[in-house]
């Protein structure tokens, strides 16, 4: 388990789907998931606007990339994140 330190934020990054809603397979991804994740953890001295479980998008090249068990977490400061999807 990560846990997140300081003003890091833990994400967990969006797959592209690569289906249509009738069942057909994409061999490119038709709609791309970006850079769209989902905050899992957050530091002490992060904004407080930020909470695990929220949707947001953050800085295309930002933070570092960690994989376990075939998911993609991203580790960046709390600043990298640019919005907040409600």
């Amino acid at each position: 388990m990560l846990k997140a330190l300081k003003n890091y934020v833990i994400l967990k990054k969006e797959k592209a789907e690569n289906t249509t809603a009738s069942g057909i397979i994409l061999t490119t991804p038709e709609k791309q998931a970006g850079n769209v994740a989902t905050v899992l953890g957050v530091g002490s001295q992060c904004d407080e606007g930020l909470k695990a479980g929220m949707r947001v998008i953050f800085k295309e090249y930002a933070g570092t990339k960690y994989e376990e068990q075939e998911e993609e977490y991203i580790i960046l400061k709390d600043e990298d994140v640019l919005a907040i999807i409600e």
